[in-house]
């Protein structure tokens, strides 16, 4: 069965991977929810509606804190906008046509799911990626989180494990291929740099917006192109 995964269903393979990872994460996050004072019921309804692991652990924080209801849901907000460039860049196309496939597709919107589509070549293989990978995520970190809260603060930070850098590695690996012209590489440098020189500076989320700055060096650069003779 596992090498049938690996030679016939390579997105099955990558997707089961993240999967692994999100489970520690998953993991991590319920019993740091609980060593924070969250009750289950909290931790199993903000895994179910918010679903977003960076602002999740961003409001367990800000609750260890002490912040106001009011800074949670604006850091969050700050922390998430980087999903509206990621709907665009989806579109219907990948999500379907009815309303209600909009609307739960937009809800398992997360940067994994959009990477593995943006990956896909073919219209079709996009949209069994991307609804592959968010509902594996999503059922993985729901169970994951609520089996942590029970259990309790046993795991903790998911930074001592180094399995925090699972999910940047993924998108990596999912981005290369894509470099193939000096333009694409361009963007990619100068979006990666704006992002590595701000985030020491900004609150977590703005360094990737800031990132889609890197786009204005998609333009054509000035005297690329020879005079003809």
């Amino acid at each position: 069965m596992r090498s049938m995964i690996r030679t016939r269903d390579p997105i099955v393979r990558d997707v089961s991977a993240l999967c692994a990872a999100a489970v520690v994460v998953g993991l991590s996050f319920g019993a740091i929810a609980t060593a924070a004072g969250l009750p289950l019921s909290q931790i199993v309804v903000m895994s179910a509606f918010v679903y977003a692991g960076g602002a999740q652990f961003l409001a367990v924080g800000l609750v260890s804190a002490g912040g106001t209801a009011l800074a949670i849901v604006l850091a969050g907000l700050l922390l998430n906008a980087r999903h509206l460039p990621f709907g665009l860049a989806i579109g219907n196309e990948t999500l379907g046509a009815s309303r209600w496939r909009r609307i739960v597709g937009s809800h398992i919107l997360t940067d994994e799911s959009v990477a593995f589509a943006l990956a896909q070549d073919d219209p079709a293989q996009r949209r069994r990626a991307y609804w592959l990978t968010g509902v594996a995520l999503f059922v993985t970190w729901n169970i994951a989180s609520t089996v942590g809260a029970i259990a309790g603060s046993a795991l903790g930070d998911p930074n001592r494990y180094g399995i925090d850098a699972a999910f940047p590695a993924a998108l990596l690996a999912l981005t290369l291929p894509s470099l193939k012209d000096s333009a694409s590489v361009r963007v990619a440098v100068a979006g990666a740099a704006i992002a590595l020189a701000t985030t020491p500076l900004l609150p977590a989320g703005l360094p990737v917006l800031l990132a889609l700055l890197g786009l204005a060096f998609a333009l054509p650069v000035p005297g690329s192109k020879r005079r003809p003779s």
